[in-house]
């Protein structure tokens, strides 16, 4: 049986679907899972399915960003992701029920190591231009901070932009550091500490409480939180 509440649907009947995130959060995940009971042998073979059905349970996998789109509508009752998405994508209408620990990193301004254009005279002399694939992040702590920029979002690799001249600096997610050095660049502000969260639909959270609960409590244990 489906129900709608305010165009957010979802389902009070047949397995539970979580949404899993692919790419550096995959491994933890599925470890996660794991320890939590959720069998995920399936999704940790060769298969190149996106869906895999456990006692249960539906895992759907998918690209971290795309898990609130798919939370919010419905079409997974829970997902994982990384903060950073949840920020950045703040709009959308998703409960954050759990903070997971793993898959730690921090959003950081960086620009080019020596280089004056971040410093405070550059930033009385006017605007400075910030390359990000962050920019709901970015022009909200530009703004806490007074500060005004030009913003300029790229889709690939933003380190790029302060090596050839694009943007003054970068608003980027980091984990070791390591690219940034190997690029010549470095951290000049730390902006927030990320980490994976897990996140339910509104009206599952209602209409499947007692499942949500019962893997929000298991995921909690797992996670040592």
């Amino acid at each position: 049986m489906t129900f709608e509440v305010a165009g957010i649907r979802a389902k009070a009947d047949g397995p539970l679907k979580l949404a899993v995130p692919r790419g550096a959060l995959f491994g933890e995940t599925l470890d996660i899972l794991d320890a939590a009971g959720v069998d995920t042998s399936g999704a940790r073979g060769d298969s190149r399915s996106l869906i895999f059905e456990t006692d249960g349970m539906t895992l759907v996998t998918m690209r971290p960003s795309d898990v609130p789109t798919y939370v919010e509508a419905g079409a997974a009752d829970v997902g994982i992701t990384g903060k950073d998405v949840l920020l950045e994508q703040a709009d959308r209408a998703v409960y954050e029920l759990l903070d997971l620990g793993y898959g730690r990193c921090r959003m950081v301004l960086a620009g080019r190591k020596g280089d004056a254009r971040l410093g405070e005279a550059q930033r009385r002399l006017g605007m400075m231009r910030i390359a990000t694939k962050y920019p709901r992040i970015a022009e909200r702590h530009f703004e806490s901070t007074g500060r005004q920029i030009e913003m300029i979002e790229v889709k690939g690799s933003v380190e790029l932009a302060p090596l050839i001249g694009l943007g003054d600096g970068i608003v980027d997610l980091v984990a070791t550091g390591r690219t940034l050095e190997e690029n010549d660049l470095e951290v000049r502000e730390e902006i927030l500490e990320c980490t994976a969260r897990f996140v339910a639909n509104r009206v599952a959270h209602k209409l499947r409480a007692t499942e949500v609960d019962e893997l929000t409590a298991k995921l909690r244990a797992a996670s040592g939180g």
